[in-house]
């Protein structure tokens, strides 16, 4: 089967420097396998990120996750960023909706070296729910605004000014996560941690688990 990444539309991309270290590419999948993919993206009625190791989803969508996880991509996000990613641990989460926490601003955990983000929403209409890369951790100090379209990718190198976020969204925004660890410790707790969570909101209604979330946006 032929590469379902465009590797060389992410080589032939610009880094961007300003607020930080970070690659867009668009159309990053060939247009004619996006039926098939939307079909098979995991069933997901809950906001959160899930580890693809408790979703279950068809095998197209499985070969885009070995594809991620290939020597050829991590290369080329190596070279891109020159930073070292040879063994380094991967993580691979999914988002399917939004709720009313999600979207704050953050810079990612000190032990992720690179966050990939791949969208896989039709065409973005709504105003909230479009990535911010911010100057700052203001919301409205934006640098670039991108809507989360399908196909779209970015990568971008953790730092301490990796401001990120959204205004708010509620309602379906999936959403493909990869992250490089820096070590296998860092994996294990980074995956436990998720499990965990993920089996516990498969017991929570999905209109209680909602107004948790508002409760604790309101403290």
């Amino acid at each position: 089967m032929a590469s379902l990444l465009r590797l060389n539309a992410l080589s032939g991309a610009p880094l961007a420097t300003d607020p930080f270290e970070y690659v867009i590419v668009r159309d990053f999948l060939p247009a004619e396998i996006r039926p098939a993919l939307e079909k098979e993206f995991p069933a997901i009625d809950k906001p959160g990120v899930f580890p693809v190791q408790v979703l279950r989803y068809g095998p197209l969508f499985a070969a885009l996750l070995e594809e991620l996880r290939s020597a050829p991509f991590r290369d080329a996000v190596s070279q891109k960023f020159s930073v070292p990613l040879d063994g380094k641990p991967i993580m691979i989460t999914v988002r399917g909706r939004c709720g009313p926490r999600d979207g704050q601003v953050h810079t990612d955990s000190e032990n992720k070296i690179i966050t990939v983000l791949l969208y896989l929403n039709s065409r973005w209409e709504a105003d909230g729910g479009r990535l911010r890369l911010l100057r700052s951790h203001d919301i409205e100090d934006v640098a670039v605004e991108l809507p989360p379209d399908w196909g779209t990718l970015l990568v971008f190198r953790r730092s301490d000014r990796s401001f990120h976020g959204h205004r708010l969204f509620e309602g379906e925004r999936r959403v493909l996560m990869l992250n490089w660890l820096t070590s296998q410790e860092d994996l294990d707790h980074e995956l436990g941690r998720h499990i965990r969570s993920s089996r516990l909101k498969s017991l929570i209604p999905t209109a209680l688990l909602e107004r948790l979330h508002w409760r604790r946006v309101a403290r």
